[in-house]
């Protein structure tokens, strides 16, 4: 395992019907996107996810917290709290949950800004926003104040 500040991260934003992902190293502090994960009622393909994890081997997996504004917990933030549980059950690398207010709102912005039509449903921004939360982390552990 890499130590702090070299590891390899996968990063995700959970979804009820697609699970954003991207993927980052710390020494870079950038991520990229990755194709996003179908999944059924927040439940992804385990199958493809272990391929991911597999072909990436990841260190550390980062996975967004959907807290209200208020900063609150939901429904959601429960259902991801319980995948991130799952992805250290099944894979036995770490996870850390890191605040994804403003991320989609921002991943719609940049997808307008490269070009998108605005139908989210078809062309999604989970994987933009993957990358946003895995850029705030990597800000967070930086001591840089998180994007949004």
């Amino acid at each position: 395992m890499a130590t702090a500040g070299q590891r390899l991260i996968l990063a995700f934003d959970f979804g009820v019907r697609r699970i954003g992902v991207a993927v980052g190293n710390e020494i870079l502090g950038q991520a990229t996107v990755l194709e996003p994960l179908p999944a059924r009622d927040g439940i992804p393909d385990w199958n493809e996810m272990t391929r991911l994890v597999d072909e990436w081997h990841p260190d550390l997996f980062v996975v967004g917290l959907p807290l209200n504004m208020d900063g609150s917990e939901s429904e959601m933030s429960t259902r991801a709290r319980k995948f991130g549980k799952r992805l250290y059950g099944r894979y036995g690398k770490p996870c850390e949950m890191v605040d994804e207010r403003g991320s989609t709102r921002e991943a719609k912005a940049i997808a307008r800004e490269q070009g998108h039509r605005g139908n989210y449903r078809e062309e999604g921004v989970d994987g933009i926003a993957a990358q946003l939360i895995l850029e705030s982390f990597f800000a967070l552990r930086e001591g840089l104040p998180p994007r949004a």
